[in-house]
């Protein structure tokens, strides 16, 4: 499979609305990339983005939503 870098230099990053308010589980998504929707750790920017294909999205958020992919 071919890899592709994504630049997310310009990304414009916004905490999701599923982080919680404790500084426990915190998450960042940034809007306005093609095709994907980039997702950070709020606590560790440096860390690399997971990048989500745009049409998995939304089954991912129910999934999560659903308790289907918990650890």
């Amino acid at each position: 499979m071919a890899s592709r870098h994504i630049d997310l230099s310009a990304a414009c990053w916004r905490k999701s609305s599923y982080s919680n308010t404790d500084g426990g589980v915190c998450v960042e998504v940034a809007d306005g990339v093609a095709g994907f929707v980039p997702v950070r750790d709020t606590k560790d920017r440096r860390r690399p983005a997971v990048i989500v294909a745009a049409a998995a999205w939304t089954p991912f958020v129910r999934a999560v939503k659903a308790g289907r992919l918990g650890g």
